[in-house]
């Protein structure tokens, strides 16, 4: 039995010692969550990504406890270089870049979490009903996707945010959520359709169980290991997504972001005449949080799937 496994599993049955059925039966699923912790943290993929993850948390989190700037406070220091009292030297209007990223940080991840969860809620529910149901509306509802399959992500992005019109937070989120469900949708459908022919499900039929109860309680559980790790992937795509569009200049205006900041240092030829570090360091961050988010995706996909474990 692995570290997480025996302290989870624990934890439970000493917790809930006054109700000892509740407490096997958490313990059990402990148990399991634990396992797969074990499994994960094996990895050297998943200690990397989430050390990464975790850095970039901490980074946020300590923005408005420990940075001495106001992130739009400006002032006469218009475009300094590294110095100690700028680390990431400031911005056109004298604000400093360090302070400036480390906000980024917490926008970039709202953006990455919140569009990630709109995605995988529209594409799960699609690939729900094409994959259970079948016939006619598998057939429409795949056509829809194949449309939005085809047409590029960033081109589609482009045409949504520029028609919606708006550059907030909210909207921007929006428009990469419902844009990055396609995906989605097609692997839980290619998953629903092999698992709606099992035995169990013909049991649940038989016996005389609704649609709803079936998906609910027999095809679900059984797409969520998939879900999860696709869900990982998509925050990566969303941070990277919402840098593209503000490097066009159509991302949120509200509030300071990555790729806002890359926008705004391109504009004033930060990588040409200086300081470097204005464009530099917001850029290594967004690849270094795709990095992590890549590798955590792809270590839970190795946990999952056993034919992808190293034995």
């Amino acid at each position: 039995m692995g570290r997480f496994e025996r302290w989870i599993s624990g934890g439970f049955r000493r917790l809930f010692s006054f109700n000892p059925v509740l407490a096997d039966r958490l313990a059990l699923s402990g148990k399991s969550l634990g396992k797969i912790i074990d499994l994960f943290l094996a990895t050297w993929m998943g200690k990397s990504g989430t050390m990464i993850i975790v850095a970039f948390l901490a980074f946020a989190l300590g923005a408005d406890l420990f940075l001495p700037y106001d992130p739009s406070e400006s002032s006469s220091e218009i475009l300094e270089d590294v110095s100690w009292d700028h680390w990431f030297g400031t911005d056109q209007r004298g604000r400093d870049v360090f302070t400036r990223t480390a906000h980024g940080t917490t926008a970039s991840l709202i953006i990455g979490f919140v569009a990630m969860a709109i995605s995988m809620i529209l594409g799960t529910v699609v690939g729900l009903a094409s994959g259970y149901w079948g016939g006619w509306r598998d057939e429409v509802i795949m056509r829809v996707n194949d449309v939005f399959l085809s047409i590029p992500w960033l081109v589609l992005m482009i045409v949504i945010a520029s028609i919606w019109g708006s550059r907030d937070l909210f909207s921007i989120i929006v428009v990469i959520g419902i844009t990055g469900w396609s995906t989605t949708a097609r692997i839980v459908r290619a998953q629903v359709l092999s698992i709606k022919e099992r035995q169990f499900v013909e049991r649940a039929k038989a016996i005389g169980s609704g649609e709803w109860h079936i998906i609910r309680k027999h095809i679900f559980p059984n797409v969520v290991p998939l879900i999860f790790a696709n869900a990982i992937l998509t925050v990566a795509i969303a941070i990277l997504s919402e840098s593209t569009l503000s490097f066009l200049g159509l991302g949120p205006q509200d509030v300071d972001t990555w790729g806002r900041i890359l926008d705004e240092a391109n504009n004033y030829s930060a990588a040409i005449a200086g300081p470097y570090a204005f464009i530099i360091m917001p850029g290594l961050c967004i690849v270094f949080v795709i990095l992590g988010f890549t590798f955590i995706g792809y270590a839970m996909d190795e946990v999952l799937n056993p034919k992808l474990r190293r034995r």
